[in-house]
C-alpha cells in the first residue's frame, strides 16, 4: 500500500533539492505555467499564449518557492501548485489579484511509505481537474488534486510502480500509466470512471519493455518506446488505438549518439493517423534541437530550436503550425512559430523512400539542411550526424545486417521465436461501456 492519507495544509520546507519541473501547457493550449528564477530564488509565473500575444503574469508568495515545486495551468486561468510541507504534499490554486497574488488551499496528501514520491500527472483534457501519482515501494495510487467536491481524493490503487501518464480519450476518463511489476514494464490503461479498473494497452513481447510516450484523441496515433525489436535497447514506435495492425519501429527515427524524446502530436486528423506530424526534441553532443516526423514518411525534418527554447515544450495547431514558448533576456515571454515541411503525398506504386543518410548521395544537401531551409531557417553546424562518419556507420550496418543473413542457418527446421513477433501483438482494445 502507498499509504497516503489526506492531512490539512501546514508550513512551507524545505525540498529535495530537485531541479524545476520545467513548463506545463494546459490541454487547450491556452496557459501555460512555470518555475522562473529571480537570482537564487524561484517563483511561479503564469503565461497567456491564446491571445494576440503571449504574455506573463509572475505569482510569486510571500517566499521564494523550492526547486521540487511542481506548477501546472488550470482551464481557467489559475496555477496549481504542488510543494512539499512538512512531509506532506500541498496543493493550491494560485491567481493574480492586482499587484499581489491569491491562493486556494486545496489540501494536502501524507504518504506514510517513507519511499514514495508524489509528482503532478500531465493536465488533464478540460483543464477543470488535476491529478496526482504517488508511488511507493509496492504501489501506486492515483489521486485527484484539483476539481474535487472535497479536496484530494484516491481514485485508485495498482499493484506495482508506476511512471509515465498519458491520457486517451477527450473526457479524462482513460489514463495509461507505466507499471512495473515482474521485472518488466508494460502500458496498462486505468478507468477512472470504473474503480480504477486495470487493464493491458500494450505488451509486445514478453521480455520486452513496453511504455506509451504520447497519444492523440482524434486520431488514435500512439507513441511508444519498447526494447522488443533490439532487446537492450529501447526504439521508437508508433500505433493505432484499437488497431489489430503491428506496432511499427521506423528505422529512421534512430539517430545515432542523439537521445529523441517525442513531446506533440498534431491534431485534428481524425481519419489519417499516418499524417500527424510529431514533434521531437532531440538531445545530441552539440546541444538540443527539435525534429519533425510523420508516419506515413519514412524521413525526419530537422529544425533549429529558438534560442531560449523551453525545451521539450510544444504544441501543434490543427492546420500543422508547431509553437514552442521560449523565454530570453529580450523577450522574456515569447512563442516561436515553425512550419515544417508539408507531408508528401506517396505514390500507391511506388516503393517507399528510404531513410535520410546525410552524406550518402555526395554532392548533394543533406535532408537535415534541406528541411532546416525550407522552414526559413538556418542549419546549425554540428546538430546532425557528420556525412563522412554517418557513411561509415551506414556500411558497417549494412555489412552486419550481411553478416547476420548469412549466419542464418538454410535448414527449414524452424528456429527459436524472434523478439518480436509484432504480427501478434495488436495494441490492446479498451472497453469502456
Amino acid at each position: 500500500m502507498t499509504a497516503c492519507a489526506i492531512e490539512p495544509s501546514a508550513g512551507h520546507e524545505d525540498g529535495d533539492g530537485a531541479g524545476p519541473a520545467g513548463c506545463a501547457l494546459s490541454a487547450d493550449g491556452a496557459y501555460a505555467a512555470r518555475l522562473a528564477s529571480a537570482g537564487d530564488s524561484w517563483f511561479p509565473e503564469r503565461w497567456t499564449l491564446d491571445g494576440p500575444e503571449p504574455y506573463a503574469v509572475p505569482l510569486p508568495r510571500n517566499q521564494p518557492e523550492e526547486p521540487g515545486t511542481e506548477v501546472q495551468p488550470m482551464a481557467d486561468g489559475r496555477v496549481l501548485i504542488h510543494r512539499r510541507v512538512a512531509g506532506r504534499h500541498a496543493f493550491s490554486l494560485l491567481y493574480p489579484t492586482g499587484p499581489g497574488t491569491g491562493e486556494v488551499p486545496l489540501g494536502a496528501v501524507e504518504c506514510r511509505d517513507v519511499a514514495a514520491r508524489m509528482r503532478l500527472l500531465p493536465p488533464a483534457p478540460g483543464g477543470e481537474r488535476a491529478y496526482a501519482l504517488a508511488v511507493g515501494r509496492r504501489s501506486t495510487a492515483v489521486w485527484l488534486v484539483a476539481g474535487g467536491p472535497f479536496g484530494p481524493e484516491q481514485l485508485a490503487e495498482l499493484p506495482g510502480r508506476c511512471s509515465g501518464g498519458v491520457w486517451l480519450d477527450p473526457a479524462g476518463r482513460l489514463l495509461a500509466l507505466d507499471r512495473e511489476a515482474g521485472g518488466r514494464t508494460k502500458a496498462v490503461v486505468v478507468d477512472l470512471e470504473r474503480g480504477g479498473e486495470v487493464s493491458p494497452l500494450l505488451q509486445i513481447a514478453a521480455d520486452s519493455d513496453d511504455r506509451l510516450l504520447l497519444a492523440d484523441h482524434d486520431s488514435g496515433l500512439l507513441i511508444v518506446r519498447s526494447d522488443a525489436p533490439s532487446p537492450g535497447q529501447d526504439r521508437l514506435g508508433w500505433g493505432v488505438l484499437g488497431s489489430t495492425l503491428p506496432v511499427r519501429f521506423p528505422e529512421c527515427l534512430r539517430l545515432r549518439d542523439c537521445a529523441v524524446t517525442p513531446f506533440a502530436i498534431q491534431p485534428g486528423q481524425v481519419l489519417t493517423p499516418e499524417s500527424c506530424a510529431v514533434a521531437l526534441r532531440v538531445d545530441g553532443p552539440a546541444g538540443s534541437w527539435v525534429a519533425v516526423w510523420r508516419p506515413a514518411e519514412r524521413r525526419v525534418h530537422h529544425l533549429p530550436a529558438p534560442e531560449g527554447w523551453l525545451a521539450g515544450t510544444g504544441l501543434w495547431t490543427p492546420d500543422g503550425v508547431l509553437r514552442l514558448p521560449y523565454a530570453t533576456e529580450v523577450v522574456p515571454c515569447g512563442v516561436a512559430q515553425l512550419s515544417p515541411p508539408a507531408a508528401a503525398v506517396p505514390d500507391p506504386g511506388a516503393a517507399p523512400p528510404p531513410c535520410p543518410q546525410p552524406g550518402k548521395e555526395p554532392g548533394q544537401e543533406t535532408g537535415w539542411e534541406a528541411d532546416a531551409r525550407t522552414a526559413g531557417t538556418t542549419a546549425a553546424p554540428g546538430h546532425p550526424p557528420e556525412p563522412e562518419r554517418e557513411a561509415e556507420r551506414e556500411a558497417e550496418r549494412a555489412a552486419e545486417r550481411a553478416a547476420e543473413r548469412a549466419a542464418e542457418p538454410a535448414s527449414p527446421t524452424p528456429s527459436a521465436p524472434r523478439p518480436v513477433p509484432l504480427q501478434q501483438a495488436p495494441l490492446g482494445r479498451l472497453v469502456t461501456n
